[in-house]
């Protein structure tokens, strides 16, 4: 991608206002239109949200746009509908124990909520911040009990597909173990054995950094300095790893941009985290130094990737290694063209991307991290105009250009085009969402980070 360097926070400005307008248009929309009883709304076909998920891993997206909203703009329409929601949906996703996706439902709600709470936004009241914290506490002990122990010290939450499965995109769901950690909670096991969640956070993040992400350190023939593998595979009979795989990329051996994009942030987002650590914290992997090291290395190392195989304007095609590519002539020298008759772009694995660049830029520093800054920018710069930004009143999406799982054709192709195109997902619509609040806290000289 090419970087532009003059692009600034408080600059886009004018664009963030827009947005928030039209933001507020899809969210009453979805509410007064959508059929919740067919389950959590997921993707757009032409233009109408429906349904189909392998779990119901996006409700948590839903309300939490609402408490987004509100957040930016300070309607308290959109902070009231964002909170009774949270209170008559969100319960079951507290105690989940089948998923690995915690940190998008209850972070997205109950954390939001919380996080605004904490900073006086919302009123203080004992008894809604303790419903609150104990949503969190609970959230983050169940997500860690979906753990996988490798005998070299390390371990991961593993996916929906089973305990040999580490995906990449669980890397986000850590928000859920270091709130829970945060509030002072501790996952208790058989014989009433309490396990450190800051200990799980560290080990999953390590063998993430470890298994998912690629240093160019000879791992295979297609170890590409930061590129991301979706899915690590083990074998649960002696702990070792076996290879790599993807649900929804082109291949094991290329990179599918939203699972990358979500290493990106994830890793950048822990950094914050673990920054705010008491200095005697006990942390496993060789301590505090060793573990900022670590994830460091894996969020510089994905977010150059991301940069150097991203078309110009710093908009991602859906996976890097997609066949179609080789027929697109030097597509990385110009903007992103989500019309192409080859392969489709993916809006939302960018708009997950671009926060993760603005997060690792401010944890860099304004020197060190000039470059992931400017660059997190330009791609949210990009994503706030059109094509991107679904002004269409007719259209219940927000990010126009999202992919859900291109392997599996679940994704509409519109009359006239060959590929994907012209539709929206909820996880697109809400990280473009906190993508924008972000730049606009930037731009008046604030920031916040989710807890």
């Amino acid at each position: 991608m090419k970087i532009d360097t003059s692009i600034t926070a408080e600059g886009l400005k004018e664009k963030l206002a827009r947005f928030w307008e039209v933001s507020g248009a899809k969210i009453r929309a979805i509410e007064s239109e959508y059929d919740t009883d067919k389950g959590a709304p997921v993707f757009t076909v032409e233009g109408t949200y429906t349904t189909r998920g392998w779990t119901e891993w996006t409700q948590g997206f839903q309300y939490g746009a609402s408490i987004l909203q509100f957040d930016a703009t300070g309607d308290e329409a959109f902070l009231e509908s964002g909170r009774r929601n949270t209170v008559e949906h969100m319960a079951p996703h507290v105690t989940h124990f089948g998923v690995h996706d915690h940190g998008f439902n209850n972070v997205s709600t109950y954390g939001n909520l919380l996080r605004l709470m904490n900073e006086g936004v919302l009123q203080e009241n004992e008894w809604e911040r303790r419903f609150y914290e104990i949503a969190l506490k609970s959230s983050g002990a169940v997500q860690a009990r979906r753990w996988t122990e490798l005998p070299d010290g390390l371990g991961y939450v593993y996916s929906f597909n089973g305990p040999h499965s580490l995906f990449a995109d669980t890397i986000r769901s850590m928000r859920a173990l270091a709130l829970s950690h945060r509030l002072g909670h501790t996952y208790c096991g058989e014989n009433d054995v309490h396990l450190s969640l800051a200990e799980r956070l560290v080990k999953h993040a390590a063998t993430t950094a470890r298994f998912i992400v690629y240093y160019s350190e000879g791992r295979d023939a297609y170890d590409v300095h930061g590129r991301a593998a979706h899915e690590a595979i083990f074998n649960l009979n002696d702990g070792n790893f076996r290879c790599p795989s993807s649900q929804q990329g082109y291949s094991p051996f290329s990179t599918w941009t939203r699972g990358h994009a979500w290493v990106m942030l994830g890793f950048a987002e822990q950094l914050e985290f673990l920054d705010t650590l008491s200095a005697d914290e006990p942390l496993p992997c060789g301590g505090r130094e060793a573990v900022r090291e670590m994830m460091l290395k894996a969020a510089t190392a994905t977010c150059d990737f991301y940069i150097e195989n991203t078309p110009a304007d710093g908009v991602s095609y859906w996976d890097t290694g997609a066949p179609g590519l080789a027929q697109m002539g030097d597509y990385l020298d110009r903007p992103a063209d989500p019309f192409n008759e080859h392969e489709p772009v993916d809006s939302s694995a960018s708009a997950i991307a671009a926060q993760g660049l603005l997060r690792l830029g401010r944890v860099l520093g304004e020197e060190a991290g000039e470059k992931y800054t400017q660059a997190g920018l330009t791609v949210i710069s990009r994503l706030l105009e059109e094509p991107y930004l679904s002004v269409d009143p007719s259209h219940q999406g927000l990010l126009l250009h999202s992919v859900y799982h291109r392997p599996n054709g679940w994704d509409h192709i519109p009359a006239g085009q060959k590929v994907p195109c012209g539709e929206s997902s909820m996880w697109g619509d809400y990280h473009i969402r906190e993508a924008a609040l972000l730049v606009g806290r930037m731009g008046a000289g604030e920031y916040y980070r989710f807890f």
